[in-house]
């Protein structure tokens, strides 16, 4: 019997160690230290055609008798952690474009990256997988700003496919981490390619630029963070290009992002994108073709349902294999190993964050750092800013004074301490000050009781500190925007015509100084009001810390250093129709006329003096690294920074070149009467332009480097910007 019951046990053991083992090898996509295509592998092959579609859309579905959670792709995190509560509020992303500083964006995307992964941890925790909890984040938008009146322009870093490229760059460094094997969170580059309005014709819309647009303006931001940031997604955008819906465009994700620019991440549609194909654009007659041609071209990722739908539809048709739509699942199941989602939760080191990093006085430090160093001020007659605190008597009017709405601007997240700028203010002035609010007018509209009790009261003051601008409620995505009557755009660029009206009242019954802060995304004419004004300062959404950030500009605590990621036009008049895709005539690269204010101009409350430019070689060869060094100096009484930008003009070609290409660009803390030497390195590829054909063009001959404050434009130089200038020649 003892014999019997000792065979017994050993053949239970046996026969449990080899279904143990025969489980492991089932289950091996679960297995961490194995290779990651063979988990890949192994798990396709375990997979039924229908549980494959069931992935390639953003809301994936769980397998329960494979171990694969449910998870939902779609995320936000423009500025902040956006659209899933409690989060720090970063200033816009037009905002963060007006700091000009490259290590500041890494360090502001390497914060969302923690608060993401430790807001995420909690979530699992919860069984909390719904929509914006994940790690998959759609963010940055690299989109070109080339017109005013696009009202996502406020998401994208600008008008230069440099500095929007640059920091791209560093936000999704600081978003993704330096880890081996891990992504702390991963980024997506989007809309590709060629998106930026009008918002209402999105869906229908077909950019045809020229070849040299395409590459010299559209898509040099979206090459940058997929070859020097490795840059994990690519959202692909909603209109066509050259005919092709953007997400079923061989051109764009087969042979130049996949073939030329060696990507291997994952690609997203835009949301709907995949229906566009056939219910909007019209290309292709049902879900099923739409699904065959979005797979082909290499959209893995479908937000919506279309591929779940018509998946299995395509393939019995013959319109695609199965092997396509492994190749799809293939890349997605990738960024899920990366992000370790298969795996245990502790050997991944960046599950080790705490959840009181969410809103932790670093993050809070680092909003308040970026809202300080993204307001421009435009001006500033007979240094009416800054204000002395213990100024007599005090006034502060206009709709976004007392309004945290326009803090945020759009796709943000929630902070419970954000200071608007009313607060801000007051927390700064002296006890002694007598400080009185008033609204005085409504948003964008007139009032309807025609009794005005603020304008006469805001006269009498020392000064008058007037609020204005607009906010997400009118410019914004086509839904999001409530209160615009174009969808989101701005169809006038003019401050609203109360506002204007208002401050002239204030203006004309006053000679105290009357300070113009200004909220909004976008470019404006402020055509109206550059006379009324003593001072204008430009906040953009300035993030939670904004009132504080303001405050301490407005009172002289900090310098303002921020600069424009952008052409401040006079009028509409300046810039062709809208829906024309042609860079000729807009931004700074390629207007022939002065606009009100130009592109990387912003004073400060100190004046930088600039030495002659220094060159390592006067005459450099094609192949050969181009040195430029400058002096800079500090000459007034107040310690400041200032943003050392660096440009090339003057190019000696047959073809249409840029009249001026930002190439680089140095932030710099100078403390009175302090100089500091600064060095550019400009080698060949920053060199390059595009011809007709869009090719690359290596140019030669005498070329002019200019190094200062702002763009190298007539207009730059009338508003007291100081610019260096000198040639060099470029043989073969």
């Amino acid at each position: 019997m003892k014999r019997i019951t000792t065979y017994f046990l050993g053949f239970l053991f046996l026969t449990t160690t080899t279904q143990l083992k025969a489980q492991e090898e089932e289950f091996i996509w679960l297995d961490p230290y194995r290779d990651t295509d063979e988990r890949i592998e192994a798990l396709l092959g375990a997979m039924t055609l229908e549980e494959k579609a069931s992935q390639l859309i953003d809301v994936s579905e769980g397998i329960p008798r494979l171990h694969i959670p449910t998870y939902n792709w779609w995320n936000e995190a423009l500025h902040g952690v956006a659209r899933n509560g409690r989060a720090t509020v970063f200033p816009q992303a037009i905002g963060m474009a007006a700091t000009f500083d490259k290590d500041l964006l890494q360090n502001i995307g390497t914060a969302i990256g923690a608060e993401a992964r430790a807001k995420f941890l909690v979530a699992q925790e919860m069984d909390n997988r719904s929509r914006y909890a994940g790690l998959t984040f759609w963010s940055p938008n690299v989109n070109i700003f080339r017109d005013p009146r696009w009202g996502r322009g406020q998401e994208t870093y600008g008008e230069d496919p440099y500095l929007s490229g640059q920091m791209g760059l560093h936000f999704v460094k600081g978003l993704q981490g330096d880890h081996d094997k891990y992504l702390q969170a991963a980024a997506c580059a989007k809309h590709y390619a060629v998106h930026s309005g009008p918002e209402e014709d999105r869906h229908v819309f077909d950019a045809v630029p020229s070849m040299k647009d395409f590459r010299e303006t559209y898509l040099p931001a979206f090459k940058t963070l997929v070859v020097d940031g490795d840059v994990e997604a690519v959202m692909g955008a909603y209109n066509r290009v050259f005919g092709e819906p953007a997400c079923g465009s061989e051109l764009l994700l087969d042979d130049i992002l996949r073939k030329e620019w060696g990507f291997d991440g994952h690609v997203v549609s835009d949301c709907g994108a995949i229906l566009d194909f056939y219910a909007h654009h019209k290309v292709y007659k049902d879900g099923a073709e739409a699904t065959a041609a979005a797979i082909k071209a290499g959209t893995d990722l479908n937000c919506g349902k279309v591929y779940k739908e018509s998946v299995v539809a395509a393939i019995d048709q013959g319109l695609i294999t199965e092997k396509e739509v492994d190749e799809r699942l293939t890349n997605l199941l990738r960024t899920r190993i990366k992000l370790g989602l298969l795996d245990p939760k502790e050997i991944n080191p960046f599950n080790n964050v705490s959840s009181d990093t969410v809103g932790c006085h670093t993050h809070r430090r680092l909003a308040y750092e970026a809202a300080l160093k993204s307001a421009v001020l435009l001006k500033n007659d007979n240094n009416a800013l800054p204000l002395k605190k213990d100024i007599r008597t005090l006034y502060v009017v206009g709709p976004n004074a007392n309004n945290s709405e326009v803090l945020l601007g759009n796709y943000f997240g929630m902070s419970g301490t954000m200071t608007n700028i009313l607060e801000g203010i007051v927390s700064k002035v002296s006890l002694g000050t007598s400080i009185n609010y008033k609204q005085g007018i409504l948003l964008d509209r007139p009032n309807v009781n025609p009794i005005d009790w603020s304008t006469g009261e805001a006269a009498s003051a020392d000064a008058c500190i007037a609020v204005v601008g607009i906010s997400g409620l009118i410019e914004g995505e086509e839904g999001e925007a409530i209160a615009s009557d174009a969808k989101g755009d701005r169809n006038n660029i003019k401050l609203p015509q109360n506002q204007i009206d208002y401050l002239k009242k204030i203006k004309s019954k006053s000679k105290n100084p009357l300070i113009v802060i200004i909220t909004g995304g976008s470019p404006m004419n402020l055509m109206d009001i550059v006379d009324v004004a003593d001072a204008i300062l430009f906040a953009w959404y300035p993030g939670q810390e904004g009132g504080e950030a303001i405050a301490d500009i407005v009172f002289g605590n900090e310098s303002p250093s921020g600069k424009l990621p952008l052409t401040f036009p006079k009028s509409l008049d300046q810039l062709p129709a809208y829906d024309d895709y042609t860079m000729e005539g807009r931004t700074y690269r390629y207007m022939d006329v002065d606009p009100l204010y130009p592109f990387g101009y912003g004073l400060t409350y100190t004046q930088f003096d600039y030495s002659d430019i220094k060159f390592n070689k006067d005459k450099i060869k094609s192949k050969e690294d181009l040195v430029a060094t400058v002096t800079v100096t500090n000459k007034g009484t107040v310690e400041a920074e200032e943003v050392v930008q660096l440009y090339l003009s003057d190019y000696e070609v047959k073809f249409g070149a840029p009249n001026h290409s930002l190439k680089d660009f140095q932030r710099v803390r100078l403390a009175p009467g302090q100089s500091k030497e600064i060095s550019f390195t400009i080698p060949q590829d920053k060199r390059i332009i595009f011809d007709d054909e869009g090719k690359e063009v290596n140019p030669r001959g005498k070329l002019t480097v200019s190094i200062g404050s702002a763009s190298p434009m007539p207009r730059s130089k009338e508003l007291g910007a100081t610019l260096s200038a000198k040639s060099v020649t470029i043989n073969k």
